[in-house]
């Protein structure tokens, strides 16, 4: 009988090591999550720092913005329900009618496949909504790489 709780003894004391080797670890989305608080951070920080007045103030950066992504993806009714929160703590109106106005110009820029292409995009648009694409960066004023290469040429057949 001795025996029979000995191994029981014995594995849990190295189940509890075990426990203290996991929590020394830290998990990999734990680390993503303090990598994009931290990129949060440093958004808000340069808004503040960018914005005079209280579209700088970091309700209204992250308020504006989500109306701004809102608004680009066709999502109007939720963007008004957000607009209003935006209203309500005295953020600029003006301001989101701005940087959705930049948003626009630079649509063709922009990667929907990729959500941090429109993220980012809304961002430098929220710093400076006066911001204009530089001629010939958009995708659509470029020619396709297909339509640039001559066709190849037809080989006879295989006798």
């Amino acid at each position: 009988m001795m025996l029979a709780l000995s191994p029981g003894a014995v594995f849990a004391q190295s189940g509890g090591d075990q426990r203290a080797q996991d929590q020394k670890q830290v998990p990999p989305v734990a680390a993503d999550a303090t990598k994009d608080n931290q990129r949060k951070v440093d958004e808000f920080a340069e808004a503040a720092q960018a914005i005079n007045g209280p579209a700088g103030n970091p309700e209204c950066v992250w308020l504006g913005r989500r109306v701004v992504n809102l608004m680009w993806r066709d999502d109007l009714d939720t963007a008004f329900r957000h607009l209003d929160l935006y209203d309500r703590f005295g953020c600029p109106g003006g301001h989101v009618q701005a940087a959705f106005r930049c948003l626009v110009r630079f649509g063709g820029q922009i990667d929907n496949k990729v959500a941090e292409t429109l993220n980012s995009r809304i961002q430098a648009c929220w710093i400076n909504p006066n911001a204009q694409p530089q001629p010939g960066s958009t995708p659509a004023a470029q020619p396709p790489a297909a339509a640039s290469q001559p066709a190849p040429a037809s080989q006879p057949p295989a006798k």
